[in-house]
């Protein structure tokens, strides 16, 4: 399949998934708004699911650079910069809301959705890689959990909160996991709680 033509195609499919939802979307509407035959586009997807979870990762509207700022600090704000800009900008915002709210109830776009989260961790990791070598992340550290913490923070205040993000919060969410929360030296603050204490 042609480049120009694949891209039409998966532009369509996450269009058309922000204006109707997963439900009403159809291979039908996908090939009237591309102006691609629908026996090609079948012939390529098996359904609608499968459609998505390749236009989740791959089509332009999702895409991100992976930063190379010199630190990892610099490194994880400008990643959580972009994921921002993401859930806040249309129609990625309204693509990401839908792909997630759909996942919840099509076992099937659940697993295109595990494609698409698995992708991104993959294209992160060099971040990871870089900071290890510069010596700014400990061996113990797991970097899927550093990613959760943040993204999930994102995720949390725009999706489900509805909150606004302001100037700082990024900066803030990168310094809170990176630093910790507890207060410089007090020696409490690595304890574990005692159990009913």
């Amino acid at each position: 399949m042609a480049p120009r033509k694949k891209d039409d195609i998966l532009n369509a499919a996450l269009r058309l998934l922000a204006e109707k939802g997963y439900e009403r979307l159809t291979i039908e509407g996908v090939a009237e708004l591309s102006g691609v035959n629908k026996t090609t586009i079948y012939r390529w997807w098996p359904s609608k699911a499968a459609l998505l979870g390749t236009a989740l990762v791959e089509a332009q509207e999702l895409g991100f650079d992976v930063p190379d700022t010199g630190s990892l600090r610099g490194d994880l704000h400008a990643l959580l910069d972009g994921l921002a800009w993401l859930l806040t900008t249309p129609p990625a915002a309204d693509i990401a809301v839908a792909a997630l709210g759909a996942a919840v109830n099509s076992p099937e776009l659940a697993e295109a959705a595990k494609g698409f989260f698995a992708d991104r961790f993959a294209r992160e990791q060099p971040i990871f890689e870089r900071a290890r070598e510069r010596g700014e992340l400990a061996d113990s550290a797991d970097p899927m959990m550093i990613m959760d913490l943040l993204a999930g923070a994102v995720w949390l205040r725009v999706v489900f909160r509805q909150l606004p993000l302001d100037d700082g919060f990024t900066e803030r969410a990168v310094n809170a996991v990176l630093d910790g929360v507890g207060r410089p030296g007090d020696p409490r603050a690595g304890r574990p709680a005692r159990a009913g204490g």
